[in-house]
């Protein structure tokens, strides 16, 4: 029978080998919580999703589509970014509204109300919705996107969500 060489610390080896274990295993109980706290900002997606109020339901006329303007700011990490949003508001007979946005379904570029041909235009692609937000002509897809209304106590709210 053949004896099997016994390997052999020196108290030098020995030593070092715990201290730097005792150092890795408290350089990553230290530095995994910080590391994490550092770039978790930059991983969390913020998403709203809220009843945004555009006046009173009286300030709209009848039967012609009218702006209205807002903003909103999301925060991403250390960025701050503030973002504005046309909606785009069809007041009908009584309490019934449309409320579109003003982003065409096509590229995404802005479309304008055109009262002299009474139609949203788009001005990249020569895209064209009637008075409701419906494709008539060019390349879009689908209609105009459409926002959920509710009206309380005579103010009315389109139900945004954003991401």
């Amino acid at each position: 029978m053949t004896k099997k060489p016994r390997y052999r610390l020196s108290r030098r080896e020995f030593v070092n080998s715990v201290l730097v274990f005792l150092g890795s295993l408290m350089g990553g109980v230290i530095g995994l919580p910080v590391i994490g706290y550092v770039i978790s900002p930059a991983l969390k997606r913020q998403r709203s999703d809220e009843w945004v109020s555009l006046g009173p339901l009286e300030s709209y006329p009848l039967d012609e589509p009218t702006p209205f303007t807002f903003t909103r700011t999301k925060v991403y990490g250390w960025e701050r970014t503030t973002n504005s949003y046309v909606v785009y508001v069809l007041r009908r007979v009584g309490e019934q509204v449309i409320a579109m946005s003003n982003v065409c379904t096509h590229l995404g570029c802005r479309v304008k109300w055109r009262e002299d041909l009474q139609q949203f235009a788009c001005p990249c692609h020569d895209g064209f919705f009637d008075i409701e937000g419906n494709v008539i002509s060019g390349p879009p897809p689908r209609p105009l996107d459409r926002y959920e209304t509710k009206i309380e106590d005579g103010i009315l709210f389109i139900h945004f969500v954003g991401g």
